[in-house]
């Protein structure tokens, strides 16, 4: 075996690895009442939202009667239908072999690993390996929000891992892959709609131009499918096809842009929104250099779209909306992400994203009473 082929693939894999169990073990060690944090423990981790939700449902699914006499999480039993089943699915795998907290943490583990290795293919696709390298060891810490998912129970580096490997296929002009790989990232965020609106739109310009169809398009209908499909999972669960439209407090887009500036909504409460303004200038930025170099492509089109949507999402949590685009917006920047002087940067900074990781893990815990009912 040639290792020199894939030292870069085993270097990542560690630098994923490395980081998720050194922040977990010094949690379970109660390390960073060190540092003057709350005390802390494995559970902590466990506890991180919406890790608990996932939790439930890779045990009870939908069914209403099973949350209530064995979950006590203060919110409406209506709620669980928000989280789409591609998660608890694969929690559901892992606790074949362990309990559903460390089963829990496996998933999130796995698939950060694919994230890694999926963002360093697609990264190739527009840099040289050596480049594409440093970006995947960036994108595994920054932004630190996306860090974060990597290491509580969420859904996003499967999410983000299938839209990308989505992309590359489509790239290489293996449709039904890429389909496939669309409909799967569907099972896991509803956002992923996003992506069947981008293969419409491609399809449509093709059209006009070619006046032709391109019928390998009609593989995308397994994205929407594959919403019905788990429309028919809630009926079946809840009696209600719509359920994840009757949610409650779940549908966070508004017809206003920039809504999240004048709502009272429960889940932003807080005049300290100025970041947001950052956050959307940089994926306008982002998202304009794309464009200058490659025009109205799937590398333009999906993160315009998916951050046009986001200036419409009420919520305080923008930074955890927008991580999809994260991988196109470092195409975008990485002129400068690749230069020494920013790898310097990222240096100094390093210490205040970990500090950061561990305040909003603290921080971000649901209060669960007792663990029995989870393992």
């Amino acid at each position: 075996m040639n290792f020199t082929k894939y030292r870069p693939y085993f270097l990542l894999l560690l630098a994923t690895i490395i980081p998720a169990l050194f922040i977990w073990y010094g949690f379970y060690l109660n390390l960073p009442k060190s540092l003057g944090f709350p005390p802390t423990t494995l559970e902590t981790i466990y506890a991180n939202y919406d890790g608990p939700n996932y939790m439930i449902i890779s045990k009870c699914w939908y069914n209403q009667d099973c949350i209530r006499q064995s979950y006590s999480l203060p919110i409406p039993l209506e709620y669980y239908p928000a989280h789409l089943p591609g998660f608890p699915l694969v929690i559901k795998y892992f606790s074949l072999f362990v309990n559903t907290p460390k089963a829990m943490l496996l998933a999130t583990l796995f698939g950060s690993l694919l994230l890694t290795l999926v963002s360093f293919q697609f990264f190739k696709l527009f840099l040289n390996p050596r480049k594409s390298f440093w970006l995947a060891i960036l994108f595994i810490f920054f932004p630190a929000r996306l860090f974060i998912t990597r290491l509580v129970g969420a859904p996003e580096s499967w999410f983000i891992s299938l839209i990308l490997l989505s992309v590359i296929y489509y790239r290489q002009k293996s449709f039904f892959i890429s389909a496939i790989f669309a409909a799967l990232a569907q099972l896991f965020k509803s956002p992923g709609i996003l992506l069947f609106a981008t293969y419409g739109l491609i399809f449509l310009i093709e059209f006009f131009k070619t006046r032709k169809i391109n019928f390998n398009f009609a593989y995308y209908l397994l994205i929407p499918l594959t919403v019905l499909g788990i429309f028919y999972v809630y009926y079946l669960q809840t009696g209600d096809f719509l359920a994840y439209f009757h949610s409650g407090d779940n549908i966070h887009l508004f017809l206003l842009p920039y809504s999240v500036f004048i709502s009272n909504r429960s889940w932003i409460n807080t005049i300290w929104l100025e970041d947001v303004l950052y956050l959307i200038l940089l994926g306008l930025i982002g998202v304009s250099k794309l464009y200058k170099k490659f025009k109205m492509s799937i590398i333009f089109i999906f993160p315009a779209l998916f951050l046009l949507a986001t200036i419409f999402v009420a919520h305080r949590d923008i930074s955890r909306y927008l991580s999809p685009i994260y991988p196109f917006i470092f195409v975008a920047f990485s002129k400068y992400l690749t230069k020494k002087p920013f790898k310097y940067l990222f240096l100094i900074l390093f210490p205040a994203i970990i500090l950061y990781t561990i305040n909003f893990l603290i921080g971000n815990t649901a209060p669960i009473t007792s663990w029995a009912p989870y393992l």
